[in-house]
């Protein structure tokens, strides 16, 4: 079996540019557009003293070593999330980050170790301005590479089309015969013998060490990601409070929280948040995270009390990450995500 030329070689980056040429110009679109409506770009530093407290988030660690050769850990940075939050508690009111972030023990199709992520904020704006600013970002780049249609893995999606609102309670009770809130507390807090056996019911496997948690995602993967983005785009919203990350509690239903995500043809592309700036259960949820972190990696993260501390007196915003490279990638027709990377990490 003949050993395929790596990207390099000029015969392969000639079949390779016309969709990164493509991807050129979906960024430039979007820059664009973040300027018409009185967005300021920043770039935060990769380097950080936290990568992010996501239980399943793995980070590439390296370390600073001082003039006087004093080491400190640092962390690539998986989300330029903390770094803009400080600029909103510093004063900025309307910004996006547009650059590399890196995450480990990621790689295939759909996911590369170093991609380019799409972060913006609008402070004083409800978290429902993100889904008019996602269903735009869809049209213009179909626009820009001249897709009428988004396709991948047998799943087709019109990007011009408006998108559904779907929230995760409803999409369990539609595509997995399950009543998820019924195990949800009104103060957010999570039953798993109730949704263990809700699983066990409709016939998914279950494990006897399985959390509430994990027993949410084997639902999400099996049986409703894979039926969310057909026809149009899919803006599943109102995740359970325990799913919130760094979303604030819905004021409509404690038991879930301003969280959307944007799906197309199956692949989710962006996750929002009406921003929680309560420090307090910010450090409250890390802890939590890093805990279960600890129990099924060995290892935990650091917090960065930096950004708690700003996030103390961050005024009310919502802000949304946007997965660039997957963006191109269904814009121009490719089937995994190196094909619009530039230069694809060895």
């Amino acid at each position: 079996m003949t050993e395929a030329s790596p990207w390099w070689t000029a015969d392969v980056h000639a079949d390779r540019r016309p969709r990164l040429m493509l991807r050129n110009g979906i960024a430039a679109g979007l820059r664009d557009w973040f300027a018409a409506h009185d967005f300021v770009e920043v770039q935060t530093a990769a380097l950080q003293v936290s990568p992010g407290n996501e239980a399943h988030l793995a980070a590439f660690a390296t370390e600073a070593v001082g003039p006087d050769g004093a080491r400190a850990p640092l962390y690539l940075h998986t989300s330029p999330e903390f770094a803009c939050k400080k600029l909103i508690a510093a004063g900025e009111t309307r910004i996006f980050s547009f650059g590399p972030v890196y995450r480990n023990r990621e790689r295939g199709p759909l996911h590369h170790p170093e991609f380019t992520m799409l972060e913006w904020y609008r402070v004083g704006e409800a978290y429902e301005s993100l889904m008019l600013d996602c269903a735009a970002f869809l049209a213009l780049a179909a626009t820009r590479t001249g897709a009428t249609l988004f396709s991948f893995r047998g799943r087709d999606c019109d990007p011009f089309a408006e998108p559904e609102r779907l929230t995760v309670a409803d999409a369990f009770a539609h595509h997995a015969g399950i009543d998820l809130l019924a195990t949800v507390a009104a103060d957010g807090s999570t039953d798993r013998d109730a949704l263990h056996a809700a699983l066990t019911h409709v016939g998914l496997r279950t494990a006897p060490d399985d959390s509430w948690a994990d027993l949410f995602s084997r639902v999400m993967v099996e049986k409703v990601e894979p039926f969310l983005g057909q026809g149009r785009a899919t803006i599943l919203c109102e995740y359970p409070v325990a799913e919130a990350a760094l979303a604030r509690p819905s004021q409509r239903d404690p038991r879930v929280a301003e969280r959307f995500e944007l799906y197309c043809c199956g692949v989710e592309l962006a996750n929002g948040f009406g921003e929680l700036t309560d420090a307090d259960e910010q450090r409250r949820r890390f802890v939590t995270e890093m805990d279960e972190k600890q129990r099924i990696y060995g290892e935990r993260y650091p917090l960065d009390e930096d950004f708690l501390s700003a996030l103390a007196i961050m005024p009310p915003a919502s802000g949304i990450a946007l997965g660039f490279d997957r963006l191109a990638m269904l814009a121009t027709g490719a089937q995994k995500i190196e094909d619009v990377i530039w230069t694809p990490v060895a």
